[in-house]
Protein backbone atom coordinates (compact mmCIF):
# COMPACT_ATOMS: atom_id res chain seq x y z
CA UNK A 1 0.00 0.00 0.00
CA UNK A 2 2.88 2.37 0.74
CA UNK A 3 4.13 2.12 -2.85
CA UNK A 4 0.67 2.94 -4.21
CA UNK A 5 0.28 5.97 -1.95
CA UNK A 6 3.83 7.12 -2.74
CA UNK A 7 3.14 6.83 -6.45
CA UNK A 8 -0.05 8.87 -6.13
CA UNK A 9 1.66 11.60 -4.10
CA UNK A 10 4.64 11.76 -6.47
CA UNK A 11 2.48 11.94 -9.57
CA UNK A 12 -0.16 14.30 -8.22
CA UNK A 13 2.24 16.81 -6.67
CA UNK A 14 5.20 16.27 -9.04
CA UNK A 15 7.57 15.14 -6.30
CA UNK A 16 10.59 12.86 -6.41
CA UNK A 17 9.38 9.42 -5.27
CA UNK A 18 12.68 8.93 -3.41
CA UNK A 19 11.81 11.90 -1.18
CA UNK A 20 8.56 10.21 -0.15
CA UNK A 21 9.43 7.92 2.75
CA UNK A 22 7.08 6.54 5.41
CA UNK A 23 8.57 9.00 7.92
CA UNK A 24 8.22 12.02 5.63
CA UNK A 25 5.93 14.67 7.05
CA UNK A 26 3.33 15.99 4.64
CA UNK A 27 4.26 19.57 5.51
CA UNK A 28 7.92 18.78 4.74
CA UNK A 29 6.77 17.61 1.30
CA UNK A 30 5.18 21.07 1.04
CA UNK A 31 1.62 19.75 1.01
CA UNK A 32 -0.78 22.27 2.50
CA UNK A 33 -4.28 21.54 3.79
CA UNK A 34 -5.85 21.94 0.34
CA UNK A 35 -3.32 19.51 -1.12
CA UNK A 36 -4.13 16.97 1.61
CA UNK A 37 -7.86 17.26 0.89
CA UNK A 38 -7.11 16.84 -2.82
CA UNK A 39 -5.01 13.79 -1.99
CA UNK A 40 -7.97 12.21 -0.17
CA UNK A 41 -10.08 12.64 -3.32
CA UNK A 42 -7.42 11.06 -5.51
CA UNK A 43 -7.00 8.14 -3.11
CA UNK A 44 -10.75 7.56 -3.14
CA UNK A 45 -10.86 7.68 -6.94
CA UNK A 46 -7.81 5.51 -7.60
CA UNK A 47 -7.88 3.09 -4.68
CA UNK A 48 -11.61 3.07 -3.95
CA UNK A 49 -11.01 3.96 -0.31
CA UNK A 50 -13.04 6.75 1.26
CA UNK A 51 -11.14 8.76 3.86
CA UNK A 52 -12.65 11.90 5.35
CA UNK A 53 -10.92 15.23 4.95
CA UNK A 54 -10.67 15.58 8.72
CA UNK A 55 -8.90 12.23 9.06
CA UNK A 56 -6.48 13.10 6.27
CA UNK A 57 -5.69 16.46 7.83
CA UNK A 58 -4.81 14.72 11.11
CA UNK A 59 -2.33 12.43 9.35
CA UNK A 60 1.05 14.12 9.66
CA UNK A 61 3.25 11.58 7.88
CA UNK A 62 3.06 9.46 4.77
CA UNK A 63 2.99 6.40 7.02
CA UNK A 64 -0.07 7.79 8.84
CA UNK A 65 -1.83 8.23 5.49
CA UNK A 66 -0.96 4.65 4.51
CA UNK A 67 -2.22 3.32 7.86
CA UNK A 68 -5.43 5.28 7.46
CA UNK A 69 -5.99 3.99 3.92
CA UNK A 70 -5.25 0.42 5.01
CA UNK A 71 -7.68 0.65 7.92
CA UNK A 72 -10.43 1.90 5.60
CA UNK A 73 -9.76 -0.66 2.90
CA UNK A 74 -10.16 -3.59 5.32
CA UNK A 75 -13.67 -2.57 6.34
CA UNK A 76 -16.53 -4.40 4.67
Amino acid sequence: MFNQVREIIARKFQLDPNAITPEAKLKDLELDSLDVVDLSLVIEKELGVAVSDEEMLQAETVEAVVTLVESRSTRV
